[in-house]
């Protein structure tokens, strides 16, 4: 028998998840992994390597928590938002029985971590208007143990109408959890749903430093969840899933300062964003730029290919999309740098 038959035959069928390091590509300009074009500085107290951290430091939880408008005993700090999809899963989610839902086209890793560990997916399409089926939805919830939903949506931007929302958590009580991925909610932050947390103990909130915080690299990221929920996903979580290194820089990133700066790449990221959208609906080979919510613009382009091609040889490296349902033609182009959004328009404009 070989190794690769030794693993589980779920594992042996399984595509990874195919992220922007992942997929790579040759290029100085880099706008596909949604990334904020810059970190901040930040310093570090080496002091305490040589111990374990603490498994939830208690300065992140309490700033976060302060952030987020939400009492400590409802945040768990994470790997990433990503782990937090997971925890999730592991959790509540029986190998070889059960099922997530998800709404595609979205977040690819709430499949890929639902197949990773035996769980199915039950996909009920987003509507014509880009939002969740909640008729279609409700009607499955005995199937399903979660309910998966990104807001803004990755990749179109769209964000979950809140009414519809509310009629899912009432619907679900008792039956689901309803997870609401909220990596983007930095930049159109009156959208976000935390205000529903005290009023429905099945809603759940994933959070980042990834985007706004311009942190991807640290790998930080938060559950937000009633109490009860939050104590079974520390029953399931490593022992030491947030390095002291990350601890320190996240913690310096929730402080007012780093709250501050945060903000001001917001308002830089925004205003880039809209200034990009408006030079984008002009452009003769642009169909549609979509709902402009998050640090990103989805555009579809006449032919998406040849555009794609033509920023790749400019060593522009954005993430192609046609392959999704629904998405034929489409390209996300990450909102990085002045210089960077006048590189992608200069691209354009050229061989227009």
């Amino acid at each position: 028998m070989s190794l690769t038959q030794l693993a589980r035959t779920k594992v042996q069928e399984l595509t990874p998840y195919q992220s922007a390091r992942r997929i790579g590509g040759q290029g100085h300009i880099w706008l596909n992994a949604n990334e904020a074009a810059d970190s901040g500085q930040f310093s570090l107290n080496c002091e305490r390597l040589n111990r374990y951290p603490e498994c939830q430091p208690p300065q992140v939880i309490e700033r976060y928590a302060a952030y987020a408008g939400v009492n400590p005993e409802r945040v768990l700090v994470s790997r990433g938002g990503d782990e937090g999809i997971e925890l999730l899963i592991r959790t509540f989610c029986e190998p070889g029985s059960d099922r997530i839902l998800i709404t595609s086209p979205t977040y690819g890793m709430y499949a890929i971590s639902a197949e990773t560990n035996g769980v199915q997916v039950v996909d009920v399409p987003l509507t014509q208007a880009r939002q969740p089926d909640f008729d279609g939805i409700i009607a499955r919830l005995d199937e399903v143990k979660i309910v998966f939903l990104c807001s803004p949506n990755n990749p179109t931007g769209d964000l979950v109408d809140k009414a519809g929302l509310v009629r899912l958590l009432k619907a679900a009580q008792d039956k689901a959890l309803v997870v609401v991925d909220e990596a983007y909610i930095e930049f159109c932050p009156a959208h976000s749903q935390v205000d529903l947390l005290n009023d429905y103990n099945n809603l759940v909130i994933i959070r980042t430093l990834s985007k706004a915080f311009g942190l991807a690299g640290i790998r930080c990221g938060f559950t937000l969840a009633s109490p009860e929920v939050i104590g079974l996903l520390l029953k399931v979580i490593a022992p030491y899933p947030v390095a002291e290194p990350v601890a320190q820089i996240a913690a310096q990133a929730l402080s007012e300062q780093g709250l501050l700066l945060m903000r001001q790449r917001v308002e830089d990221i925004n205003r880039l964003k809209a200034g990009l959208a408006e030079q984008l609906q002009k452009h003769a080979q642009v169909q549609e730029v979509f709902a402009p919510n998050g640090n990103y613009l989805l555009v579809r382009f006449t032919p998406g290919s040849e555009i794609f091609a033509r920023m790749s040889r400019a060593g522009i490296i954005l993430r192609d999309f046609a392959t999704r349902p629904g998405l034929a033609d489409c390209i996300r182009i990450t909102i990085g740098s002045r210089a960077e959004m006048d590189a992608v328009l200069d691209v354009l404009h050229k061989e227009q």
